[in-house]
């Protein structure tokens, strides 16, 4: 089946869809003028522009589905980078993780300046959560994680502002950086790609 085929079918689908209620109607042209009259009248009073609207959302909601994009997460003044990341069933391997700087992504061997997003701890099996642009203070310790993971909230009282600095932490153990980190070389993480461990 070539392309024209699926976009034949994807019309058919969006004009049953959104185009029950609209007729069209050639366009008709005034004896002399020749001026077009509107080519979509409407049964029950619903506005033409509304079932445009609705098709024009509904093909945006398709290609959100088909192709993988950049996604940006907006909180106050940071951003956090997210690239289609762990598409295709890959795994980090190695496994780094890094500053706030630093885009999340599959990382590997050949590409260091990703960070996983997807960690989880082969100890307490928590999901590991991360905060761009904070750094863990000299106070915490392994009761405050083991009392207020995975509430964000109550964890933010122990965190400092830190520019470029992402600060990790589990049920169990916690970490700050600010540049790309080789688990590998954090004998006391016990942290994995959790991709296929969800």
């Amino acid at each position: 089946m070539d392309s024209g085929d699926d976009l034949d079918r994807l019309l058919d689908e969006v004009e049953e869809k959104f185009c029950r209620g609209v007729s069209v109607a050639a366009p008709a042209r005034g004896k002399d003028d020749g001026q077009k009259q509107n080519r979509f009248s409407t049964k029950s009073g619903q506005n033409s522009s509304s079932a445009a609207d609705d098709i024009d959302a509904f093909l945006e909601e398709l290609l959100e589905d088909d192709a993988p994009e950049l996604k940006t997460e907006t909180k106050g003044p940071q951003v956090e980078k997210k690239l289609p990341c762990h598409t295709g069933g890959r795994r980090c391997f190695p496994v780094f993780v890094g500053g706030s700087f630093m885009t999340n992504g599959v990382g590997t061997a050949t590409s260091k300046s990703r960070s996983c997003d997807q960690l989880r701890c082969i100890s307490c099996d928590f999901r590991v959560l991360m905060f761009d642009d904070c750094e863990w203070d000299s106070s915490c310790d392994y009761l405050f994680f083991r009392n207020n993971v995975p509430d964000r909230q109550k964890l933010r009282a122990k965190l400092k502002r830190s520019r470029g600095v992402r600060a990790y932490a589990c049920q169990c153990s916690w970490f700050s950086c600010s540049e790309p980190t080789d688990l590998q070389d954090q004998a006391q993480l016990r942290w994995v790609c959790g991709k296929h461990l969800d």
